[in-house]
């Protein structure tokens, strides 16, 4: 069958939508209403009035009785009281906060040489290539030495014949055939020409750099003929097998520092590796300007991963002020933040909290508790301020683990 012209097959009537949106409006009524006669017959259901706000607006309109109201009616006198809600509690137990600092520094390595040629010459020879490891003492290049070895050769010949002269007017001296000032210029001679020698043996070495410490040898600046000027730094050594981060910390946490404590670090080109350090020295003093102390910590470079002069994430654990401590489950949530129920005096009493720190087994909080009270940790949906409560007695003394 065709449909009727300029109709769509699929087109909802308008009564349709309506009856709809009316099925939806009663619904919600139903719902409302089967609240409020939940919170005005079932005494349990109070506490879930409570938290979604709707007690207050109850008990302005005379449909429920406050809770100090409720609480007169409780039945008085010693021992358990009826109706009491059974709960299990705990004392709170102080624990200590783990404050932590974190700051970013710049690594170093631990020792760090620079090579540089002590005489003026052209380089010959580069026994060590860029970025190659070497042994202090090994020999890394080698300059022209040729007018030096000329001269140590020059000082060995006038050595040699100082020598010679010396000996034989001392020969002659022995059968009193020469003089005793001829037998001593000849002596002073000879001490001129060793030192001579020893000073061109010495400019010679000159011409041949060797480590100076074990490590990493950088790039080369200068290549096999060039001419080198003296004290031009030519590379740098670098013994990066151990990392000194240099960083600073604020001045409220000086005294907790010490050398020998534990860093950890984490390098900003890579913040998921940790590495762990200790901290190497302190400064003698607080910058005034920014109240900061320097701080230097050691780390260990295993597998030669990271180099001098990369940023790390510097983290120390303080030790902190003491705080009570929770169970976990004993945090409950209201429309004003986080709170927990305490037992005080035999009756539950809701007590705001401020969270300073989580652990595995146990929430750090900043909470007013008097001595004598029991923080609840299993039992809170059927508490309401000032209801009588029943501790089991075998939770009464016991504390949450840290």
């Amino acid at each position: 069958m065709r449909g009727q012209p300029g109709k769509s097959a699929t087109e909802v009537p308008p009564e349709t939508s309506m009856s709809v949106i009316k099925q939806l409006l009663l619904a919600l009524v139903l719902l409302f209403v089967g609240l409020v006669g939940a919170a005005v017959l079932v005494p349990a259901a109070r506490p879930f009035a409570d938290r979604i706000g709707l007690s207050a607006p109850l008990e302005r309109l005379g449909l429920i009785s406050p809770v100090a109201e409720a609480d007169a009616a409780l039945p008085q006198g010693g021992g358990k009281a009826a109706g009491a809600t059974a709960v299990v509690a705990t004392e709170p137990v102080p624990e200590q906060m783990n404050d932590e600092v974190v700051s970013v520094g710049s690594a170093r390595a631990i020792r760090s040489v620079s090579v540089s040629s002590e005489v003026t010459g052209r380089l010959r020879t580069l026994h060590i290539a860029s970025g190659d490891f070497v042994q202090a003492g090994a020999p890394l290049a080698e300059l022209d030495d040729e007018a030096a070895r000329i001269a140590l050769d020059r000082a060995n010949v006038v050595l040699a014949d100082a020598q010679a002269t010396a000996s034989r007017l001392a020969a002659l001296k022995a059968t009193g055939a020469s003089a005793g000032t001829a037998v001593q210029e000849a002596e002073l001679a000879l001490k001129t020409a060793e030192l001579q020698q020893r000073d061109a043996a010495f400019i010679l070495s000159q011409f041949h750099l060797t480590a100076p410490v074990s490590g990493w040898v950088g790039i080369w600046v200068a290549d096999p003929g060039d001419q080198v000027s003296q004290n031009t730094e030519l590379t740098r050594i670098e013994d990066r097998s151990t990392l000194i981060v240099d960083f600073r910390v604020p001045e409220r946490v000086v005294q907790y520092l010490k050398v020998g404590g534990q860093v950890s670090a984490s390098p900003l080109a890579d913040p998921t590796a940790t590495l762990t350090g200790t901290i190497k020295a302190l400064d003698n003093r607080v910058d005034e300007a920014s109240r900061t102390l320097r701080v230097q910590a050691e780390i260990e470079n295993k597998d030669d991963a990271y180099r001098p002069g990369m940023a790390f994430r510097i983290s120390v654990a303080i030790a902190g002020e003491s705080h009570p401590s929770v169970d976990p489950l004993a945090i409950q949530w209201g429309s004003d933040g986080p709170y927990v129920w305490l037992v005080r005096d035999g009756k539950a009493s809701r007590e705001a909290i401020r969270i300073l720190q989580r652990n595995a087994t146990s929430v750090i909080v900043d909470l007013a508790a008097r001595p004598g009270d029991l923080v609840v940790s299993e039992g809170v949906q059927a508490l309401r301020p000032g209801a009588a409560v029943e501790v089991s007695s075998a939770s009464a003394n016991t504390a949450p683990k840290s």
